[in-house]
């Protein structure tokens, strides 16, 4: 049977409270460029604001002014979200907790192996991760192939977790093939 090939994550839509609470929180906390703001088609009593995460892709947020930001966790069991991750730069995530504890708040900081996490809430409960990978893909290379390349060198060395020495040892692999492929189509001896 056919599948439905996807070819990336479009946009993400969230319900929040009121047009100032998304703006402040999504543009001002989170530097997102605010794009537009139009009804909700699907529901009168709502607007739809767009902001572009950096990306070109979208996060709309609906809001109605009645509204009133509710921080309460959201649930976290079967088919609820647990979170959404944004990429930063290693730059930027090293100023994320500074940032953050001058806001007052609250966050969870992880290390992952091959990338660092800070986890931390938005006005109406909603589980954000600002991440950053511990490497620098090579050129013509993707993120997901560096991880996937240095989970199969841990696990066959027995590791638990994926170290920056099998990111090193999965980006030095990656960087050979590449090199190889490049001397197969140029002619040039091996």
């Amino acid at each position: 049977m056919p599948r439905i090939q996807v070819q990336g994550v479009h946009h993400i839509t969230l319900v929040g409270s009121t047009r100032q609470s998304a703006i402040d929180f999504w543009q001002g906390l989170l530097g997102m460029r605010y794009l537009f703001e139009q009804p909700n088609l699907g529901n009168p009593d709502e607007n739809h604001l767009y902001f572009d995460p950096g990306d070109g892709r979208l996060i709309t947020v609906f809001t109605n002014e009645t509204r009133k930001d509710d921080p309460s966790p959201h649930p976290r069991g079967i088919g609820h979200l647990e979170h959404i991750a944004f990429n930063v730069s290693r730059a930027t995530q090293t100023q994320v907790a500074k940032r953050l504890e001058a806001r007052g708040i609250p966050f969870k900081a992880f290390d992952r192996g091959f990338m660092d996490s800070i986890y931390f809430s938005d006005p109406n409960g909603l589980r954000l991760e600002l991440a950053c990978y511990k490497f620098q893909a090579p050129d013509g290379v993707r993120e997901a192939e560096v991880i996937v390349r240095a989970d199969a060198i841990r696990r066959q060395a027995g590791d638990h977790h994926i170290t920056e020495q099998h990111l090193a040892d999965a980006i030095e692999a990656l960087m050979r093939r590449e090199g190889e492929g490049q001397r197969e189509g140029d002619g040039a001896p091996r």
